[in-house]
């Protein structure tokens, strides 16, 4: 009987090796274990997930992220307005949720807990494809670093949004404004640092980006 390594088996599934982890500990699939304690999977053992089901199900699984970066925006509704549209592109094309997740906070922002489950889940081939409104939901910068690291747990990142809305030239002026910001204070201290921050919420009054710069 030929017994297949991980990352075989993986390919003639069409799979990412991390599906057939998260596979095992569900008891989806059983694989042999080699005295080195490596795994080994059968045919018949393939043959019977795919005849389960789950396979198919797992190739049309996504998960669906938003984030606006104010509660401001959140409370207007934009925040569920911008998930709804997701629900419904999903929908339209067939795909399975496996979850939704949001953040409230700026797209500079590495901490985002809605971020951390989305690439929590994508290590754990929970999902094939990753569906936001544009890009800059994402991450703000480093976009391309978050976009390789899905692609290697076998997650396509879809954002269904021609263009960005009106209000996202005032969320990037705030957000550059807060790198400038950031970096003035350790440029020149925390005395410059708050004539800085000063003269820049003077500034982003002026272009309606009325959040304040933070403090350091």
């Amino acid at each position: 009987m030929e017994l297949l390594t991980i990352s075989k088996a993986a390919k003639k599934l069409g799979v990412h090796p991390n599906s057939l982890r998260n596979w095992e500990k569900r008891g989806l699939i059983k694989p042999a274990r080699l005295p080195g304690g490596q795994r080994r999977y059968s045919m018949d053992e393939l043959n019977k997930l795919s005849q389960s089901g789950q396979l198919t199900d797992g190739r049309k699984a996504v998960v669906l992220y938003a984030r606006v970066s104010a509660k401001k925006q959140a409370d207007a509704g934009n925040l569920e307005r911008q998930m709804e549209r997701l629900r419904q592109y999903a929908k339209e094309n067939g795909f399975i949720v496996r979850a939704e997740f949001v953040d409230v906070a700026s797209g500079l922002n590495q901490k985002r807990r809605g971020l951390t489950n989305v690439l929590k889940l994508a290590e754990q081939g929970e999902y094939r494809r990753l569906i936001i409104e544009y890009p800059d939901r994402l991450a703000r910068f480093g976009y391309g670093y978050i976009e390789r690291h899905l692609k290697y747990c076998g997650v396509e990142i879809i954002a269904i949004a021609e263009k960005e809305p009106e209000d996202a030239h005032t969320e990037l002026v705030r957000d550059l404004l807060a790198i400038v910001t950031s970096f003035s204070a350790r440029l020149y201290g925390a005395r410059g640092g708050k004539k800085i921050r000063r003269e820049l919420r003077e500034l982003m009054a002026g272009v309606g980006a009325d959040e304040e710069v933070g403090e350091e």
